[in-house]
């Protein structure tokens, strides 16, 4: 019998990718959808391309609501999950797809959420690599038999597998990381904001978040600390692009002293080899959004530049799929022993 679900921030980009996704799902059954301006209207009025789920009618975001399914998905504020959360039972699985439990040092959310911490969760990345004493383990080894999952920032887990490869085999250095990214605005969700209009945006680029401010930073350097990094610094740089979805990021480190450019693609061969959604791209092949939109699948290229001394890599991800929604729903996977690629598609669309 398939375990009931319930979205709380449902008529937003995210929580409508994750009811596309999880509609599809055999083992899940959605029955409960919450929003805010939007309670009390059909799901169908303000998410038409929703149709299996149409009927379905959005409800006040609360604990009471919420814990009356198996599975809880929260796609809400940055800020607005941790109070909610202490409020659902334990039996409860929940999946955050904010920002509120992701965070292990309570500084770090402090500087850059200027709120109190929330208890960090089991981090919803299952491909990245984490050192341990006794070698290299992926980080779905910490999501088998969870009851609380932190989904990604978007952003953070696309840098994050770019560059953690490299890192736990000692092929770059963890200093002076660069990133730079062209983003959609759907990740900055559906609220109206003026410098979101398509008026704009159409036929312009536009950085945002710059010189160290980004909310996605800490995120990047924990997930690169568990690579094996100790204390790694980055300069993070968005730009946003006038496509509805997707990122593109375009990630340099310096190479560490007589690392061969064979060492480099080892390095990032070995670390996805067998992974269902990530894909190292054969040599001199690069990614483009348009071949990962609406996907569960995050590609990678790779080169050397010799005379610069630098590796860089270039990911392509749909940032509500793999960046946000389909992350949350490969992780429940993974936590509740089921194969972990059900109900998600390696295959984008096109044109």
């Amino acid at each position: 019998m398939p375990l009931s679900v319930a979205v709380a921030g449902a008529s937003g980009y995210a929580g409508g990718e994750l009811l596309r996704i999880l509609s599809a799902h055999p083992e899940l059954d959605v029955q409960i959808v919450t929003g805010h301006s939007s309670a009390g209207r059909r799901l169908g009025e303000v998410s038409p391309h929703l149709r299996s789920l149409r009927d379905l009618v959005l409800g006040e975001t609360t604990p009471d609501v919420l814990s009356g399914a198996d599975v809880v998905f929260l796609a809400l504020p940055h800020g607005a999950s941790a109070a909610i959360t202490a409020a659902l039972p334990d039996d409860v699985l929940v999946v955050d797809c904010g920002a509120d439990h992701r965070l292990e040092s309570a500084e770090d959310w402090s500087a850059f959420y200027g709120t109190e911490a929330a208890e960090p969760w089991a981090y919803g990345v299952p491909e990245l690599p984490v050192r341990t004493g006794t070698g290299t383990v992926k980080q779905r080894e910490r999501l088998v038999g969870v009851r609380r999952i932190a989904a990604p920032g978007c952003n953070a887990s696309t840098v994050a597998l770019s560059l953690a490869p490299g890192i736990a085999a000692g092929v770059i250095l963890p200093t002076d990381l660069v990133s730079v990214l062209a983003v959609g605005p759907s990740g900055a969700g559906k609220a109206l904001k003026p410098h979101l209009l398509a008026a704009e945006i159409l036929g312009s680029a536009s950085t945002y978040a710059v010189g160290g401010t980004h909310r996605h930073i800490p995120e990047i350097r924990q997930a690169l600390r568990w690579a094996g990094a100790a204390d790694p610094t980055i300069s993070f740089t968005p730009v946003l692009v006038p496509m509805s979805r997707g990122v593109l990021a375009t990630s340099t480190a310096v190479l560490a002293p007589g690392v061969s450019a064979a060492d480099v693609r080892a390095a990032w061969e070995s670390a996805y080899a067998g992974e269902p959604f990530v894909e190292l791209l054969p040599e001199g092949e690069f990614p483009r959004t348009a071949d990962v939109l609406g996907a569960n699948t995050a590609l990678l290229g790779l080169a050397v530049d010799a005379a610069a001394g630098r590796v860089v890599v270039i990911a392509a991800v749909d940032n509500l799929v793999k960046g946000t929604a389909g992350a949350a729903v490969q992780s429940l996977n993974i936590a509740l022993g089921l194969p972990e690629t059900l109900g998600l598609s390696k295959d984008g669309i096109a044109p």
